[in-house]
């Protein structure tokens, strides 16, 4: 025979602390970038978005619950910063390689530079749900490189060493490094220009 569940006893909420999820998710999903990870406890994360551990649960229903809804939202982002058609047609290759460059190792993208990378160690670590963020990555920047270069193996030449790059880039701080190894690939033979 199961025991009858205890009524919890809760306070009322009040009206000045009642928020929305969606506003509550974006400060989540700030607090995350702010710290490069998603590995915050929960009692960091409710101080770090002004709000309660309890109202985090009663909001997201669990701690991976916010984790995906945080992931899908940065995806999101991320598909809107970095879409096919970003760039108007005709714009050379080595420009949109420059431009990439430059916004992804802007001071204000380290925090989601540094959050994608756990991401992506979440991914090797057995993350199923990071491991989708990962493919989900890759098809996005393929899409938007594809109009740019001549064939398939060229943007995936140009992602590996742009993650690489930008991997050498967090632990180095020195953007310049990566600027010069994607200058090089570019002007090599293995990847030229398209029209659109």
């Amino acid at each position: 025979m199961t025991q009858p569940k205890a009524k919890s006893i809760t306070k009322p909420i009040k009206k000045k602390d009642r928020v929305s999820r969606e506003p509550l998710l974006e400060a989540c999903l700030a607090a995350f970038v702010r710290a490069g990870k998603l590995d915050l406890s929960l009692d960091h994360l409710a101080d770090a978005v002004g709000t309660s551990k309890r109202m985090l649960i009663h909001y997201f229903g669990s701690r991976e619950a916010l984790e995906q809804m945080a992931m899908t939202l940065l995806e999101d982002r991320l598909r809107a910063r970095f879409r096919a058609g970003a760039f108007p047609s005709g714009t050379p290759a080595k420009a949109v390689v420059d431009a990439l460059w430059s916004q992804v190792t802007s001071p204000e993208s380290r925090g989601v530079l540094l959050l994608t990378m756990d991401l992506t160690r979440r991914s090797w670590s057995g993350s199923e749900r990071a491991r989708e963020f990962f493919e989900e990555q890759q098809c996005l920047w393929s899409e938007m490189l594809r109009d740019f270069l001549p064939d398939a193996g060229a943007v995936e030449a140009l992602l590996q060493l742009f993650q690489g790059a930008a991997l050498v880039y967090l632990v180095t701080g020195d953007r310049e490094r990566g600027r010069r190894a994607l200058e090089r690939l570019m002007r090599g033979n293995a990847v030229g220009s398209r029209t659109r």
